[in-house]
């Protein structure tokens, strides 16, 4: 069953997150995707129970109901996961990132190396900014780029325009027409298909544009600037899980970066996608990240 906590940070600001798996196990701290929340976790949560890890899974600053951290940068997640961290009692840890929890991942791993054991990537982004071709790129980032780059007032109203439409929970007799909508590759849309897997994955980002499109729009921002650091600077074990069949960022994008990264153990999936390569080899994930 989850836990829900609130973390205390400067001033009034809190970081909301909740645990999942065995409170007692081999803490891993999880960063959710984008648009999405701390609730993603749930994916985690049976095979973490099975093999005794502890997840911490925090909403990022302006995520759901953790607090909006005006200006905020990449560089700054670190100290407030070590706020996260002496709450918990914690000392080493091992971090699991999805999709868009990949820079936050790394960003810890780069200025942590003390306290982190290993992280785990699965379907990762990329450093956009250090992009020379974006054509990698699911085709709503390279528009999001592009617009971030030229018109951001026009992409920030935009982003105002859609949240009561993505804040809405869509009915269980729509997901199949909503599945069909988003033109998903099939192995992810047979991997949705699965209620828990749905709930998991569509109710985390629903949550995200509950909380704010501004907070929303904060974290997109991150992805389009330098992450402060290289990946060539990352130490740690890096377990780096990628599907071939990933449109979001496709499998090249993947390649070249465990390329740059000095430890790291990589694995392409056959006939996996952006969702079902988390939503199906979760255990095995986890497994891997804890043996590291």
């Amino acid at each position: 069953m989850n836990r829900e906590n609130f973390v205390q940070l400067e001033g009034d600001a809190v970081i909301a997150l909740e645990e999942y798996g065995d409170p007692n196990g081999v803490p891993v701290i999880f960063c959710h995707g984008w648009p999405s929340s701390r609730i993603m976790a749930r994916l985690t949560d049976e095979p973490a129970r099975d093999l005794g890890i502890r997840i911490i899974s925090p909403d990022r600053p302006g995520i759901s109901r953790s607090s909006l951290q005006p200006n905020r940068k990449l560089a700054d997640w670190p100290r407030v996961i070590e706020r996260v961290l002496d709450h918990a009692g914690i000392g080493e840890f091992r971090a699991l990132a999805i999709s868009g929890g990949a820079p936050y991942a790394y960003a810890m791993a780069a200025t942590m190396p003390g306290r982190v054991r290993a992280i785990a990537i699965v379907g990762g982004a990329i450093p956009m900014a250090d992009l020379q071709n974006a054509r990698g790129l699911l085709p709503l980032y390279r528009w999001m780029l592009a617009l971030h780059r030229s018109r951001p007032q026009l992409l920030r109203r935009l982003f105002c325009m859609a949240r009561p439409i993505l804040a809405l929970r869509p009915p269980v007799r729509l997901r199949p027409l909503l599945l069909k909508m988003l033109m998903l590759r099939p192995c992810d849309a047979e991997s949705l298909r699965d209620a828990a897997a749905f709930e998991a994955i569509f109710e985390s980002q629903r949550r995200a544009w509950r909380g704010s499109a501004e907070g929303v729009m904060a974290d997109a921002q991150i992805y389009a600037l330098p992450w402060g650091f290289s990946l060539e600077d990352i130490r740690v074990p890096v377990r780096l899980w990628h599907g071939k069949q990933d449109r979001a960022f496709s499998v090249h994008l993947a390649q070249e970066v465990a390329k740059r990264l000095p430890d790291c153990n990589a694995r392409f999936i056959d006939n996996a996608g952006h969702y079902s390569l988390p939503i199906r080899h979760m255990r095995e994930i986890l497994e891997d990240l804890v043996s590291a």
